[in-house]
């Protein structure tokens, strides 16, 4: 496997770790329950997208802890949509805070889709068992 489908993978696990993280904080600014209830189902899912990534590190032997340069960057941008969330909470208006933690989840969902779009793409050009593991994992969430 080349270097920059290593890359994809990091930042793809430091996508989904910063969405559960994401998603936790969005939940505590939510006003509207229709909305809160769907973030908590996305928050399920995100922390099951995280499971399959871990998964998918141990079949092809990556260390999920291994620190990028493009890892760090997205953590930073994960950790920065939760500050401003923080921000918006602790400004008093609950329903800002709600329009703003939507903005930010949208924001997240974009690098997370194509992530996981580039996952798929990039399995079809693996081989052999990587090929196989790649394609299983973008299979495994594509759903969602």
């Amino acid at each position: 496997m080349n270097e920059q489908r290593k890359e994809l993978l990091y930042q793809a696990l430091e996508t989904e770790r910063g969405g559960v993280q994401i998603y936790t904080t969005a939940i505590t600014c939510a006003v509207n329950e229709d909305l809160k209830k769907e973030w908590e189902e996305y928050l399920e899912q995100t922390t099951h997208h995280v499971e399959v990534v871990e998964n998918l590190f141990a079949e092809l032997g990556l260390d999920t802890e291994t620190e990028t340069p493009g890892r760090q960057v997205v953590r930073h941008i994960g950790e920065s949509l939760v500050k401003a969330m923080e921000m918006a909470k602790a400004a008093g208006d609950k329903k800002a805070a709600e329009l703003v933690a939507a903005e930010c989840v949208v924001l997240a969902e974009t690098k997370d889709h194509m992530n996981w779009e580039l996952i798929g793409e990039t399995s079809k050009k693996e081989t052999g068992e990587t090929g196989k593991a790649m394609k299983a994992a973008h299979e495994e969430v594509e759903q969602d």
